[in-house]
């Protein structure tokens, strides 16, 4: 039996293999680089090892220093997580050689089918519906242009040993084939030390769908169902959840028939998944499968009941599985939001940073029955270095039926308190506010075609910002309150407080809306009178009830009967709001107050459009124009490396280079000015 893990990753997913160590009495050896020695996970493992550099390459993916501290912590086990050496058969090979136990399939099973290459044609073998494609070697990127124009544009070029959207492209014509072919090989040979590339068919509005595999030593095989992983951006999942609202019983079947025949094809024994892209008509087609712990399989685990790392532990151990498919239902439905350090206003490019706020909702069941889970290996006061993936947390959300999980995840991200670096947040509250994913209408073009121009914010839905305005409202009122009563406690100074105010909410395009609101009712439920003069609507009356606090950052009202969460810093005359994926600036005055602001002049902003601003914190890889050259709009300017991510800047306009300030090499800030541009 296993006595002692040594888990071989870092962040979220290493501490969600201690938890369920911990729940089995497994003692935990966590391993750290020079970045991570505060890491959350080295706190709560029972014994922790120093690995390294913060580079990847110089620690958590050295595979000597992994068995050095195997060596020196006596582990008996090893759990890869995902990334790093979780799919590197070698190191497998080299726990097996060394007789200890590695917390994931064969080294046959996963070279097999960690290899991309060889997954694809061994799946034609066993039945499976494959994408058409060239799966042999790639040597240059003019060949990779002639093989994308006989497979047929658009195409996806691929990196071998890929995983979590790195080393992937989508090429439309040959100069993106070209240019993808060498930025995809670049990329994985930095992520993976494997830069083998093949190339085939993009499937157009597909869905991306996956299934749950489990199996153990003694060739018994099973499937948890599916999971849908279409809300994506550069390829990389944002939204999962489980099950899919496309699939019926007949195609969920079919797909979970196929997937294990894959699995005892390569003699499967772990956790895998199998991922498919899913067509409108449900013709689905194998797209690879990850021999490891997928970074979404909470989803499951709330929908089946099943840990799924309690498993992989037993299936290391040599046990039989003890579940079997006629035992495997749905029971509701879960949903995952992988909370990301990147700025959906700028295109998602990842931010660093400390965290200087980091609450999220608290995990549990809620009166309704719905249930939170926040997957996380952050804390308040630690860094998102530069040096790994940007995830923060990933906030679970179960409910009885789909509707149900979604207002818990929309209330739950309401209350997600998270400052000092950007996120995600506002991106995720518009997709749920969507009603194409209420509909369950989304394919992994989703973003692309909601959001052609970026991200700039929700839709404004005017029935919340009149909220917004009564809460601000009654939050203005404490406040002042509180000031009268610190006068009233001092000889003279006594202090009235209107009950009526006049409240500018002003949105992130510059448009406001004015309202006046009445205060009424002693302190605790207090009716708000709204009124807008410019509309032609009679005023709303509305009944709200917060226990909030001058200082709070976030603020829990009920209006109407009805929870309304946001959160607000205190600015000059009142408050800055994030609510639902929406930014507004909110100004309580007095009625003499408000008429006079709407006279003062407009602050216009700085002009930077003659300006290439660094996006992100990053390292400049290349400079690709001269000064005094002239640029065509759409050109490509500079490459930016940022979390092993390689980021292509294009002009925006016809134009001449004026100046070029930095070179290859140069570490830069966001908002750096990179090069200067005279418009021609």
């Amino acid at each position: 039996m296993i006595k002692k893990i040594l888990i071989a990753n870092r962040g979220e997913i290493a501490c969600r293999v201690i938890k369920t160590a911990r729940k089995m009495g497994i003692k935990t050896v966590a391993v750290y680089s020079d970045a991570d020695k505060n890491g959350l996970h080295v706190s709560m493992a029972d014994e922790a090892i120093h690995i390294g550099p913060p580079a990847a390459n110089q620690s958590y993916l050295v595979m000597d220093k992994i068995m050095d501290a195997i060596e020196l912590s006596g582990a008996d086990a090893v759990h890869p997580g995902y990334g790093f050496l979780s799919e590197n058969p070698e190191f497998a090979k080299l726990l097996k050689k060394k007789k200890i136990a590695f917390i994931g399939p064969n080294p046959k099973a996963i070279e097999a089918m960690g290899d991309k290459i060889t997954s694809k044609e061994l799946a034609k073998k066993a039945g499976v519906s494959t994408v058409p494609g060239h799966m042999g070697l790639i040597e240059d990127a003019e060949e990779a242009v002639k093989i994308s124009q006989k497979v047929g544009y658009p195409v996806m070029i691929k990196a071998s040993a890929g995983g979590g959207g790195k080393g992937m492209r989508i090429a439309w014509n040959d100069e993106e084939a070209r240019e993808g072919f060498q930025a995809s090989k670049n990329e994985a040979a930095n992520s993976f030390g494997d830069d083998r590339i093949f190339i085939e068919k993009f499937v157009e509005q597909p869905r991306h769908i996956e299934i749950q595999v489990l199996g153990d030593k003694h060739g018994n095989v099973i499937y948890l169902n599916e999971r849908e992983c279409s809300i994506q951006r550069r390829n990389q999942k944002v939204i999962e959840e489980a099950p899919s609202p496309f699939l019926d019983e007949k195609t969920r079947a079919a797909m979970g028939a196929e997937s294990v025949a894959l699995a005892k094809a390569v003699d499967y024994d772990s956790a895998g998944t199998v991922e498919f892209i899913v067509d409108k008509d449900k013709n689905f087609y194998f797209l690879e499968m990850n021999t490891r712990l997928q970074v979404e399989h909470p989803v499951t685990e709330l929908i089946t009941g099943i840990d799924l790392v309690e498993q992989m532990i037993r299936s290391a151990q040599g046990e039989k599985l003890n579940i079997k498919q006629k035992d495997v239902g749905i029971d509701g439905w879960a949903i995952e939001s992988r909370i990301y350090a990147e700025d959906p206003f700028r295109n998602f490019l990842p931010s660093i940073g400390r965290l200087v706020r980091y609450r999220p909702p608290a995990e549990g069941t809620l009166d309704n029955g719905a249930i939170i889970r926040n997957d996380t290996g952050v804390f308040e006061g630690g860094e998102i270095s530069m040096y790994y993936d940007p995830m923060i947390a990933k906030l679970c959300t179960w409910g009885e039926d789909r509707g149900q999980a979604i207002e818990a995840m929309k209330d739950a991200l309401d209350t997600f308190e998270l400052e000092g670096i950007g996120h995600n947040i506002p991106f995720l509250q518009a997709v749920y506010d969507h009603d194409r994913f209420e509909r369950g209408d989304i394919t992994t073009a989703f973003i692309a075609d909601e959001y052609p121009e970026g991200f700039e914010g929700a839709d404004v839905n005017t029935g919340h910002v009149r909220k917004i305005a009564a809460v601000c409202a009654l939050m203005h009122d404490i406040s002042e309150n509180r000031a009268a009563e610190i006068s009233g406690s001092l000889p003279n100074h006594e202090r009235h407080v209107p009950d009526k105010w006049g409240v500018q909410v002003k949105m992130a395009d510059g448009d406001s809306l004015h309202y006046t609101a009445e205060i009424k009712g002693e302190r605790g439920l207090r009716t708000i009178v709204v009124d807008n003069p410019e509309e032609d609507k009679a005023a709303i009356e509305m009944e709200v009830l917060s226990s909030w606090k001058p200082g709070r950052s976030l603020v829990r009202a009920y209006v109407d009967n009805k929870p309304f969460n946001f959160r607000a810093e205190k600015c000059a005359e009142g408050y800055h709001v994030w609510h639902r994926g929406c930014e507004f600036k909110v100004a309580v005055r007095t009625p003499r107050g408000a008429e006079l602001a709407r006279l003062m002049p407009v602050k216009v902003p700085p002009d930077t459009s003659n300006l290439l601003l660094c996006p992100m914190p990053g390292v400049i890889v290349s400079v690709l124009v001269e000064e005094g050259q002239e640029v065509q709009d759409g050109q490509a300017l500079a490459i930016v490396e940022a979390m092993k991510m390689e980021n292509t800047l294009r002009a925006e306009k016809k134009s001449i280079v004026a100046k070029i300030n930095c070179a290859a090499g140069d570490n830069l800030a966001v908002d750096d000015v990179i090069m200067e541009f005279e418009t021609k």
